[in-house]
């Protein structure tokens, strides 16, 4: 049985997605983020060392990262699925996409919610306006337009076609959900960019996205 390691609001909702859309069994171990430092819980570190989620594990295998995670489960259990042809452009767009939600799209998101929690967290009297100004000042000359430029290329991309591969739905699009449900809560993604709002739409219609949020519990980022 596929067990899937889930921490609530993470990236590990994108794996219970993938399960449903491949229609596999899977049960479900909850791990609840700690309420005032919003880190994962130590029991986590007993499953993997590094106490992040997602992970899976599967017989004797245990996996962590999450493009890591698809690749294994649609290589064991895809049966070709989810994937495009080898040897075709839209496959190559699809390993792109697949390694850019999280090499590239998540470290600006990630920097912007520290910065922005720098400059409205308690801190004594006498410092606070100078990390205010440090935080500002990093956000406005590296964080922001780092977002911007990546958030117009998405956009440009989807012009070319509906879905992050090509015409056709892939697990580069289930990878691609977290980064823009998290730019929708931390950058401001909206109507000047309709056709990554309107991704965002499709995928939050999906059945088998809902039944993921159906199981999976409680998470803040599944709204247009």
């Amino acid at each position: 049985m596929i067990t899937v390691h889930h921490l609530n609001n993470s990236r590990s909702q994108r794996v219970l997605w993938l399960l449903e859309e491949l229609g596999l069994p899977y049960e479900i171990r909850h791990y609840q983020r700690d309420p005032q430092t919003m880190l994962a819980p130590p029991a986590l570190r007993e499953v993997h060392p590094l106490g992040k989620s997602p992970v899976v594990t599967d017989g004797d295998a245990t996996l962590a990262e999450s493009g890591a995670i698809i690749e294994y489960l649609l290589e064991q259990y895809g049966n070709g699925r989810l994937l495009p042809a080898p040897g075709t452009p839209e496959r190559l767009r699809y390993r792109y996409w697949l390694h850019f939600a999280e090499g590239s799209a998540m470290p600006p998101l990630l920097l912007k919610l520290v910065f922005d929690r720098v400059a409205s967290g308690p801190m004594p009297f006498f410092a606070r306006p100078i990390a205010r100004k440090i935080s500002r000042q990093m956000l406005d000359r590296l964080v922001l337009p780092n977002l911007k430029r990546q958030l117009d290329f998405m956009e440009a991309e989807l012009a070319r076609s509906e879905w992050f591969a090509g015409a056709e739905f892939s697990a580069a699009d289930i990878q691609m959900s977290f980064p823009l449900e998290a730019a929708t809560q931390r950058a401001g993604l909206g109507a000047s960019r309709p056709k990554l709002v309107a991704f965002l739409k499709r995928i939050h219609a999906r059945p088998a996205y809902k039944r993921a949020l159906a199981r999976g519990g409680p998470y803040s980022f599944a709204e247009d």
